[in-house]
């Protein structure tokens, strides 16, 4: 999803397996995405648009993970809330993002 909010044009995510996963949409849109949830397992991301940090909320993993990512792409300062549930399954995430340049902090 995220890379989508960066290519030109329209893309479909179609997400067969699991319903409702698509929570963290309307948390990009805070960030500046132009998403659409259309249903339960598809959703509509245009780009290219331009991303900008905002207070945010992970509400599972993966969604945790992806708001991570487009934190560190966003222009600004982004904080997200819940953020522990990534560390499920990603040890030491910022440990390892930091290794490869991220500007990235954990408050605890």
């Amino acid at each position: 999803a995220i890379l989508a909010t960066q290519a030109e044009g329209t893309t479909l995510i179609h997400d067969t397996m699991y319903e409702g996963r698509f929570a963290y949409i309307n948390e990009l849109n805070k960030m500046g995405a132009n998403a659409i949830i259309c249903d339960p397992h598809r959703a509509l991301i245009t780009g290219s648009t331009p991303l900008y940090g905002q207070k945010i909320t992970s509400f599972d993993l993966r969604a945790g993970a992806t708001l991570i990512i487009a934190a560190l792409l966003a222009k600004g300062q982004s904080v997200i809330e819940k953020v522990e549930q990534v560390d499920r399954g990603y040890e030491r995430i910022e440990e390892r993002l930091k290794a490869l340049g991220a500007d990235i902090k954990r408050e605890r």
